[in-house]
């Protein structure tokens, strides 16, 4: 008769030698080098093992990065609950030294555990204990992962304005230093105060009229001959990037007749080259503004993004995470991938502790990204019943497999390569959703239709 193991601990509970040695009927003893892989994540016959010698560290790939889950020694068995449903290997194990394993297919393990309750108590705990630690180590991972994600995104997204502002800074202080000094020639060529008046209403009135007329590329060339034709009349240089800063402004060679009718010949060269710079200066300072109030709107996003404060409920606008979170994604969602808004009106907040929320509209449309290969559409629609608030993200994509549709809020569960997925994404969503929430999620799915409902209580 078998006695049970001497050491008691729930995770890495020690087999004692009598019980190893019994063990060493049923299985297959095998030499490992150091490195020697003895599973591997994804695999489809994974057995049960025990280490007679040695250590095995057990890893899984979490966004391509590979991360230890636990460590086993002599007298510790590895595996987990998959064993008993013939589900695939969620992790690998390697050889960190020489070592000698005991190797229980997984038919036999099963007898075994048939035979000797007190094994069976002492495996299943365990294997159960061990699993529920691997998917909270695992789930703290994947957000640590996709937060890291994110912010490398938002970096990129900060890069694009702060690079333009610092360009146009640059180019701005020389062009000021160009207006000045027409500006300085124009008060010093003889206009008299009324033409100055002029000319100031002149540039004012161009300044704060947005030019809105669109040209194509023959209707832009057509009117950049027509300034550049009148130019020569008035014996003024026609420069290309002066031509080009008149168009841009609206001006044709009907203003400019207007122009030339208040002011001398004798000084219309110097009267357009001011023209010209100014209008260059304030479209240079429209610039910065553009490039500032972009990196003033990531900055509020990523703050409303990652409100964390878990200790007390808050009212959410769900239409503000939403669109909080497609700006945390605008990275992922460029080149051909087109995202369609179809919001409800007069949706309720929603109260919740910090930025739970945002985390499933990442995920989902994480997701959708993923499956859509960098072309398709995305559909966010929201509206509302008399109990809840209803958020679907749909994409037009391949769609999910009938045959596993029931299975994908499994923990470790993914139909993403090993490596690229943990299989949590859609797991946390469910414990968000449904368990923290008291929420519903509904999903369909065929091909060029996937849509997860969210049904979140008003």
């Amino acid at each position: 008769m078998m006695q049970e193991t001497n050491n008691t601990s729930t995770l890495f509970p020690r087999l004692s030698d009598e019980v190893l040695q019994h063990l060493k009927e049923y299985g297959t003893e095998i030499d490992l080098e150091i490195g020697e892989c003895l599973f591997r994540e994804g695999d489809r016959s994974y057995d049960f093992h025990v280490v007679l010698d040695g250590e095995i560290i057990v890893t899984k790939k979490i966004s391509g990065q590979e991360q230890t889950l636990a460590t086993h020694q002599k007298g510790e068995f590895i595996g987990e609950l998959s064993i008993l449903t013939d589900a695939d290997s969620i992790a690998s194990g390697y050889a960190t030294v020489a070592s000698r394993i005991l190797k229980l297919e997984q038919e036999t393990f099963k007898q075994v555990i048939a035979k000797f309750p007190f094994l069976a108590d002492i495996f299943i705990s365990t294997l159960a204990a061990r699993t529920k630690i691997v998917e909270q180590q695992l789930q703290q991972q994947e957000q640590l992962a996709s937060l890291g994600k994110l912010s490398a995104g938002i970096a990129h997204e900060l890069k694009n304005p702060a690079a333009a502002a610092a360009r146009v800074a640059d180019e701005l202080l020389t062009r000021f230093q160009i207006s000045q000094n027409l500006s300085l020639q124009l008060h010093q060529s003889g206009l008299n105060s009324q033409q100055l008046d002029f000319l100031s209403d002149f540039i004012t009135q161009l300044q704060t009229i947005k030019n809105t007329k669109q040209f194509d590329i023959l209707a832009q060339n057509h009117r950049e001959d027509e300034i550049t034709e009148w130019l020569e009349e008035h014996e003024v240089d026609p420069d290309g990037e002066m031509v080009s800063t008149l168009v841009d402004a609206g001006l044709d060679s009907q203003q400019l007749d207007n122009l030339s009718a208040q002011i001398p010949d004798n000084t219309l060269g110097i009267v357009v080259a001011w023209l010209a710079a100014n209008l260059t200066t304030m479209g240079l300072i429209k610039e910065v503004k553009q490039s500032s109030d972009r990196i003033s709107e990531l900055v509020k996003s990523v703050k409303s993004y990652a409100h964390t404060n878990q200790a007390q409920l808050h009212q959410v606008d769900i239409h503000e995470g939403i669109e909080n979170t497609l700006t945390m994604l605008r990275h992922k969602l460029k080149d051909g991938i087109k995202v369609i808004r179809e919001y409800g009106q007069n949706l309720p907040v929603i109260q919740t502790s910090g930025s739970e929320l945002n985390q499933v509209w990442t995920n989902l449309i994480d997701n959708a990204v993923d499956a859509l290969e960098g072309k398709g559409n995305i559909f966010i629609r929201t509206s509302r019943n008399n109990k809840y608030v209803i958020v679907e993200i749909a994409d037009n994509g391949p769609g999910i497999p009938p045959e596993i549709q029931s299975r994908i809020f499994e923990p470790f569960f993914t139909t993403k390569g090993v490596g690229k997925g943990s299989g949590l994404g859609l797991d946390i969503i469910n414990d968000i959703v449904v368990k923290k929430h008291r929420g519903e999620i509904k999903l369909k799915s065929k091909p060029g239709n996937t849509s997860f409902q969210i049904f979140l209580p008003i």
